[in-house]
């Protein structure tokens, strides 16, 4: 029996914990709904008006080394606000989820680069992710990719942005007004002041 559960909490909005010792040799396939209380958790963390539908399926198989590769796919139906219009639409989610995780200790410096002897740089490629006291949360690594699949620019069907219209007539923008008083002369000036 693989130790595994569900936690609900504001920092951890979507949380599956997964215990790797207990992982087959064969692998493992999950898949993740989330309660409405956390959906409602969800949406907040991601910025959306609403989670109304996201599962996540997974496949976990071991590699060589204590490596564990995390594949699979999350989609969701999010509530959002149209950014042209304002009025809500929903949206579709889909995106592919496809992560390494290793020990700690069999991950390099964490640092973006490296500098060689020669002194090229050069960039390390995607790193693993640790497995922390030997659990790997698929929630969070289900929230983090339903992330990445969200628009974050959301427009309703068939609607685009169109630029204000530029006035063809200087004086007709909206400082017109501003620019005539600004001409008119001041009846104060000229005035000479009381008492000289």
């Amino acid at each position: 029996m693989i130790k595994s559960g569900q936690m609900v909490d504001k920092d951890h909005p979507w949380s599956f914990l997964l215990a790797v010792a207990q992982l087959p040799d064969a692998g493992l396939q999950q898949t993740l709904e989330p309660t409405p209380a956390q959906r409602d958790l969800i949406a907040a963390a991601v910025g959306v008006n609403a989670v109304t539908h996201v599962k996540a399926t997974i496949e976990v198989v071991p590699s060589v080394g204590g490596r564990i590769n995390v594949i699979g796919r999350v989609q969701a139906r999010v509530g959002q606000t149209c950014v042209v219009t304002l009025d809500p639409i929903e949206s579709d989610v889909d995106e592919a989820i496809d992560a390494v995780f290793a020990p700690p200790s069999q991950i390099p410096v964490s640092a973006k680069s490296i500098q060689k002897d020669e002194g090229e740089t050069f960039e390390i490629p995607n790193q693993p992710e640790p497995i922390v006291n030997g659990v790997i949360d698929l929630g969070q690594l289900a929230l983090e990719f339903l992330v990445l699949g969200i628009d974050p620019y959301p427009r309703k069907a068939g609607v685009a942005f169109a630029p204000p219209q530029v006035p063809v007539d200087p004086d007709e923008h909206p400082f017109a007004a501003l620019k005539a008083l600004k001409e008119q002369p001041n009846p104060a000036q000229g005035k000479k002041p009381k008492g000289d």
